[in-house]
């Protein structure tokens, strides 16, 4: 059974703005309950030492989150705003593609949970996220 409001297709998705434009972060995957995105490891994405910038894995984990949530409610009704996110990075990655994977812990009517799990290509992992959104009620008198 799908957790999605309407039945959404990949190529209904864009990360065309943005953050997730300027780091290259992509939706690969719409599973019944996930989103799957990926994001080049390069220059780009790099700390100073030559590896995954912690911050451009959190990047990934709301950019997957924050969509997954929003792909959940009704859009003429509720808009999902980022609340906290905590991360643990777990493993260094220096090259190629980190993939994240975002899947619901809770999905309330005022609040959800979302875990992310970023593993590199040989599907190890790098990265396990945390983010909770509101769902807030659009004024539709404004």
């Amino acid at each position: 059974m799908s957790i999605w409001f309407k039945p959404y297709k990949l190529e209904d998705l864009t990360t065309r703005i943005g953050m997730a434009e300027h780091l290259g972060i992509e939706f690969t995957e719409l599973g019944p309950d996930y989103l799957r995105g990926r994001m080049p490891v390069t220059d780009r994405t790099h700390q100073p030492d030559g590896i995954l910038h912690g911050g451009a894995s959190v990047a990934l984990a709301e950019t997957l989150g924050s969509y997954a949530a929003m792909l959940t409610t009704d859009p003429s009704k509720y808009r999902c705003l980022g609340q906290e996110i905590n991360a643990n990075h777990i493993r260094g990655v220096a090259s190629g593609f980190v993939i994240g994977t975002a899947r619901p812990v809770h999905l309330g009517r005022r609040s959800h949970v979302w875990e992310i799990r970023i593993t590199d290509e040989r599907d190890k992992l790098v990265c396990i996220s945390r983010l909770t959104m509101a769902v807030i009620e659009i004024d539709q008198k404004a």
